[in-house]
């Protein structure tokens, strides 16, 4: 649909291919980014491409971060014996807001999904296992409650229990939606679903 000058349009283009961006609200994005001062969208421009040169993943969690270690892996408040595992950093994100996880992560960057040929081996479960060399004494499991976070956890939950260290294995506790993404959730819902989190 051409509804406007070539140059208009390929900017609604690239906007409408970004996550949750429909063509309306390309059109309503592009329209606002035209009418700001040139220095504003030179600033955004400028911050995308930036992000996009030197933001990486963590090397300890692999969540987002523009250091070798994140914020929170760098922390030495942090509980470091208390791992959370997410498929996300989004998901981190979600329960970071809630101010009251005193542990650190791990960020598997995607769930097992057989059906889109993503095993154990895609994400991040080798680095986990890794890391669980260490004084570890309780996993939180926090994958999406859907059918590949499910699969995710207890793939996870059964590769802990064959290690020689007793490890504690929790999963995030009902109150979660069936089928809901956690950057979705509102943080009281989060809190009770990690305080109810059960053993696996």
């Amino acid at each position: 649909m051409n509804l406007y000058s070539g140059k208009m349009n390929k900017l609604v283009e690239e906007l409408s291919a970004l996550p949750g961006i429909g063509y309306k609200s390309a059109g309503r994005l592009a329209d606002y980014l035209i009418r700001q001062p040139e220095e504003r969208v030179k600033s955004l421009a400028d911050a995308m491409l930036d992000a996009r040169q030197n933001v990486h993943f963590c090397k300890t969690c692999f969540t987002l971060t523009d250091a070798d270690i994140c914020p929170i892996c760098a922390d030495a408040n942090r509980d470091h014996s208390t791992i959370m595992v997410v498929e996300d950093t989004r998901d981190l994100a979600a329960y970071e807001k809630t101010g009251k996880y005193p542990g650190v992560y791990h960020v598997l960057q995607g769930a097992i999904s057989p059906m889109m040929g993503i095993g154990p081996n895609d994400i991040r479960l080798k680095e986990l296992m890794t890391r669980l060399e260490g004084d570890v004494k309780e996993v939180i499991i926090a994958t999406n409650s859907s059918l590949e976070g499910e699969t995710t956890a207890m793939y996870i939950s059964k590769l802990i229990k064959q290690l020689p260290i007793g490890i504690r294995v929790s999963r995030i506790a009902s109150g979660v939606p069936v089928g809901g993404d956690l950057e979705n959730i509102d943080e009281i819902t989060l809190l009770r679903a990690l305080d109810g989190r059960v053993e696996l």
